[in-house]
């Protein structure tokens, strides 16, 4: 069964499709979070690690280049649903906590939050979603945008890079190592914004400060 699985994974990692679907993928998760990229980006690297194929540096370009696309397409989505989209969120879930967490941080820490968003279950989708509604200025979102899909891109890439490296000879388990590794430091990061949150006052973000001049 699993010599089945590898063979498939093999033959998809060393065709150029690979390419394609890590990008649309990187896309989707902009604004579908179903969808699960960051798996998809850390295999890609454990093959390039372990058989060659695909090449590192072109996955590294393609899923960040999916990922600034992306957040641009839910930045969209914010400012055309005027914060409808956000507003119908039902209080009490996960998802309107990490809205009301976006709304604050970006309130505070502007488009720096941006990229602490990509570490954070849901974090991305609603922090993008958020500075769309609020009319967040795009000339200082795009760059930061940016930012976080580079430093995503390279970071799941060598996450993956890592877990194949370690495990040459049998791809799977460094899939399984790599995504591990992912999910060790997602834990990590919610952990410290847990810990610096209970230390903080809790404190509305005014509707002043949820407005930007474009």
């Amino acid at each position: 069964m699993s010599s089945a699985i590898l063979h498939f994974a093999g033959e998809l990692m060393s065709s150029w499709w690979i390419y394609l679907a890590l990008w649309g993928f990187a896309a989707l998760d902009g604004f579908f979070p179903a969808v699960p990229s960051e798996t998809l980006v850390v295999t890609a690297g454990v093959f390039a690690a372990s058989t060659g194929e695909p090449n590192l540096f072109a996955v590294i370009a393609v899923a960040a280049i999916g990922a600034f696309i992306g957040d641009h397409i839910s930045y969209a989505l914010g400012r055309g649903a005027g914060g409808r989209m956000l507003d119908r969120v039902k209080p009490g879930t996960k998802r309107h906590n990490a809205v009301m967490w976006a709304r604050t941080a970006l309130a505070e820490r502007g488009g720096l939050v941006l990229v602490v968003a990509r570490y954070v279950p849901g974090g991305r989708t609603a922090v993008t979603l958020t500075m769309g509604s609020v009319r967040y200025p795009l000339r200082r979102f795009s760059p930061y945008a940016a930012l976080a899909a580079i430093s995503w891109g390279v970071y799941c890439t060598l996450v993956g890079y890592i877990g194949g490296k370690a495990f040459e000879d049998n791809p799977l388990k460094g899939v399984i190592l790599g995504i591990g590794l992912a999910l060790g430091v997602t834990l990590v990061v919610e952990l410290v914004r847990h810990r610096l949150k209970k230390r903080q006052p809790k404190v509305e973000p005014e509707p002043e400060m949820t407005s930007f001049q474009a």
